[in-house]
């Protein structure tokens, strides 16, 4: 039996963030990492207000509007990945983790946090799926979560957006993810009673359980990047 204790994340459950804060956010915490890579691993668990994002080599072809006359954020980004669209009832993770605790292995990391949505789904009953080729979870041949990364010297920032229970019309106006092929679903559909705080409430654990880490609850993000808990 290894007696050895879990190494920490520290976790925060955000409402509805503009995305611009959020990603501000994690630069924040990305640069004290950089700066000393004793500090703990972190997890932001937001919602956003509409916007549209796109990956650092993501191809305008896939918005299927202006981006000059939009009447909606669109920000360009340093993740991977193609065009994809944040708004409220969708569950976004942010992992802020030092992948040389961990793996330093960025294919790894994709399917680690695909395991974690894939372990949340199976405990309300629902078959996530994995498509080979491609990042992401489906149930039922609907794209219910997008995966979209970055590393810098190992230490993680941007991650995944779980569709829970929002209001989906937005994604038609892009292309999603550069898949046309393959709609978008929301987990709602599926389970029509469940709720976002349901999901709030169990993520942290199943993340937790898949990158073995202790989850601990954070009021605030005051000392987060100090990697202390509050």
């Amino acid at each position: 039996m290894n007696s050895h204790p879990l190494p920490f994340c520290l976790f925060y459950q955000g409402g509805i963030w503009p995305y611009t804060e959020a990603w501000e956010q994690q630069r924040q915490l990305v640069e004290a990492r950089l700066q000393d890579e004793q500090l703990s691993d972190v997890l932001l668990l937001l919602e956003h207000f509409p916007v549209y994002t796109l990956g650092t080599g993501s191809k305008l072809d896939f918005v299927k509007f202006s981006p000059e006359a939009a009447d909606v954020e669109l920000h360009r980004t340093e993740r991977g990945g193609e065009v994809t669209y944040h708004c409220p009832g969708q569950l976004v993770g942010y992992p802020i983790l030092n992948l040389r605790r961990h793996q330093q292995d960025l294919h790894w990391y994709l399917r680690q946090l695909e395991e974690v949505l894939i372990r949340l789904l199976a405990g309300y009953g629902l078959k996530g799926e994995r498509i080979p080729g491609l990042t992401g979870v489906w149930v039922e041949g609907h794209k219910v979560a997008a995966i979209g990364i970055k590393v810098k010297r190992w230490i993680t920032m941007h991650g995944f957006a779980l569709n829970v229970c929002p209001d989906l019309t937005g994604f038609k106006r892009i292309v999603p993810c550069g898949i046309g092929d393959r709609p978008v679903g929301s987990l709602q559909q599926f389970l029509p009673d469940i709720s976002l705080a349901q999901v709030r409430e169990e993520l942290p654990k199943i993340f937790g359980e898949v990158f073995q880490l202790e989850m601990i609850a954070q009021q605030n993000l005051l000392g987060e990047a100090s990697g202390n808990p509050k």
